[in-house]
């Protein structure tokens, strides 16, 4: 652990409090912005249709695009709001009530906005026309493109209604008790000669504890809790996943992985060629997982050794240190970058203390308002969790971006895929710095451990993840899952993906309990994005290598684009073809001269 009082994060600039006036008159604006634009829709909007006069229609657009920008600002910054406090205090019983409240307004929000997006479906054949006559319709064509395709899938508006309104008591109220259940389990364990009680995401972080026998004894004290609460994340699970699958049957589509493609902004062919690639790639990094093992004097690696330090380097980091590693690494990438790195270190933008009652994980929030982000991390000092950071900060340079070129709500809809290129982007300059610094082999090989174990995750235990959640949502379709059958299922995927790369006595059946990811009833599949982000970045990377800081100006612009093009068409602006299995396989085969190093050293 580190020896510095760590952050919370300032959220004081935002509103004063829950109980402030200011507070208060924020969510009584959110109430009449939704009532007039519901007045708005229901007497102007609605009654037009594809026979109206083209340049009306374009006037309409115009006015409607700039009421959902003004509202989705105003809601986004409620919840980030909302979200600073629930997040890191699970037993904050105020900011939960309040927090409840607030999901009801956005229900009303959701209903009209579809509505919105139904009506600018049946406008399909004429909205070339109305973009073509120029304003807010010109410079939103791609929200307007996105919201007619989505129409497809529509329900009738009375069962978008009911079931935007149900989603409150089902599907969100199963998200809500899986962070709940998860954020206070805490657990009795014996660390430095002294009994401590951790919440679970201090346990889990000690698998990059440098000794063996902690990380053991914490996957074992981390299984046992698991297990005493495992029915009621079972039946939050069930609940999630049968709703999205009536949902998506109801709407028409093909299965649960066609919205998560939509919402990737991409296609399933540049997805089936991604996955294609990856799963070539198995067997490159069971080489690394070997290796590994045998960097730690053992025939296999057990689960609890595959974040183990290896090499010689500083094992912790005090926050002092990490803010000045990460500072230093973003400066030589853009000055763009490293400012906003330092007004997120100074102005508290980051809570990373572990305590009771906080998240898991880690994650990275706009406030749009006042134009900045806030991020949540559990620091415990480890070159990984100093990742962590440096990957997040990507996320908040990437709401930067879009800040700075004046992007509005809807040009700022980015999906996953490109989100997650921006924060690993960010990683990869770090680790990079580092593999460059490296004084001696030892340090090297701590380095590149960093570096393998984390592309390992994103490509290898990424791609099971993935398994785990196609077969529990086909699975889910016949019959409700035990805890005991989906510990199976993510048991199969592991041994599928890591192979001989495990020990397969010791792997880990309760991944599915702690990630928030598969509990997002609006968004499946949280998974693949991540492997797009880091062969997307690696990519990039390799073109910031060739052309330097003329490149920074493209990428800074890119990331400000990222809600205005599908995936595609922003990765041919640096002639990308990512629908390709060969852009796929370099990418991943940059990993192949680090795994051959790492297995020389």
């Amino acid at each position: 652990m580190t020896d510095t009082t760590l952050p919370h994060w300032n959220l004081a600039n935002i509103y004063p409090s829950l109980d402030s006036s200011e507070f208060k008159a924020a969510l009584a604006e959110t109430d009449r912005q939704l009532a007039e634009m519901k007045t708005i829709f229901q007497e102007k909007i609605a009654p037009a249709n594809a026979k109206t006069d083209p340049k009306q229609l374009n006037e309409l657009v115009n006015l409607l695009i700039n009421r959902l920008n003004q509202t989705a600002e105003l809601g986004w910054t409620i919840g980030s709001y909302i979200n600073g406090y629930i997040s890191t205090d699970s037993y904050n019983q105020q900011a939960m009530r309040i927090h409840s409240e607030f999901q009801q307004r956005m229900v009303k929000f959701q209903v009209l906005n579809t509505k919105i997006t139904a009506w600018i479906g049946s406008l399909s054949d004429v909205l070339p026309k109305i973009v073509s006559l120029g304003g807010e319709a010109a410079s939103h064509a791609y929200f307007l493109k996105l919201a007619a395709e989505e129409s497809k899938y529509l329900m009738s508006e009375a069962e978008e209604g009911l079931a935007a309104e149900l989603s409150l008591s089902g599907a969100q109220a199963w998200t809500k008790l899986q962070g709940t259940v998860t954020s206070q389990l805490s657990v009795d364990f014996e660390l430095d000669g002294e009994v401590k009680k951790l919440p679970v995401p201090a346990l889990i972080n000690l698998r990059s504890h440098p000794d063996e026998d902690t990380r053991r004894r914490a996957y074992e004290a981390e299984n046992a809790a698991w297990e005493t609460v495992k029915e009621p994340l079972a039946a939050a699970m069930n609940g999630v996943k049968g709703a999205t699958n009536v949902l998506n049957k109801r709407r028409g589509r093909e299965d649960a992985l066609h919205s998560a493609i939509d919402q990737a902004h991409m296609d399933r062919a540049s997805l089936d060629a991604m996955l294609e690639a990856m799963r070539d790639s198995f067997p490159m990094f069971r080489r690394y997982f070997k290796a590994k093992a045998r960097h730690l004097g053992k025939e296999k690696l057990a689960w609890w050794d595959l974040f183990a330090p290896v090499g010689q380097t500083a094992s912790q980091y005090t926050w002092p240190e990490t803010r000045a590693f990460i500072l230093e690494q973003f400066g030589t990438f853009a000055p763009e970058m490293q400012e906003l790195a330092r007004r997120a270190f100074d102005e508290n933008w980051i809570d990373a203390e572990q305590r009771s009652g906080k998240r898991g994980g880690a994650f990275c929030m706009g406030v749009p308002a006042v134009k900045e982000s806030r991020i949540l991390s559990n620091f415990d000092g480890t070159p990984d969790q100093v990742s962590t950071i440096a990957h997040e900060l990507g996320h908040a340079f990437h709401n930067e971006c879009a800040f700075r070129f004046d992007k509005t709500m809807l040009q700022q809809d980015t999906p996953m895929t490109l989100a997650e290129t921006a924060s690993i982007m960010c990683e990869t300059i770090a680790s990079q710095a580092l593999l460059k610094r490296a004084a001696n082999p030892q340090e090297e090989l701590a380095v590149l451990e960093l570096s393998l174990n984390g592309a390992s995750q994103v490509i290898v235990d990424i791609y099971s993840r993935f398994l785990f959640e196609k077969e529990v949502f086909e699975r889910r379709e016949k019959s409700e899952l035990s805890a005991d059958e989906l510990c199976e299922i993510i048991e199969k995927a592991q041994r599928e993906t890591y192979g001989d790369g495990l020990d397969e006595r010791y792997l880990q059946k309760w991944m599915w309990t702690w990630k928030p990811h598969y509990y997002y009833a609006g968004l499946s599949f949280y998974n693949f994005p991540y492997a797009f982000g880091l062969l997307f970045a690696t990519g990039l990377y390799a073109i910031y290598q060739q052309r330097g800081a003329e490149f920074v100006p493209d990428y800074m612009n890119l990331l400000a684009s990222t809600g205005e093009a599908p995936a595609a068409e922003l990765a041919d602006r640096f002639g990308i073809d990512i629908r390709t299995k060969k852009f796929w396989q370099d990418s991943i085969q940059t990993f192949e001269a680090q795994i051959a190093r790492y297995e020389a050293i």
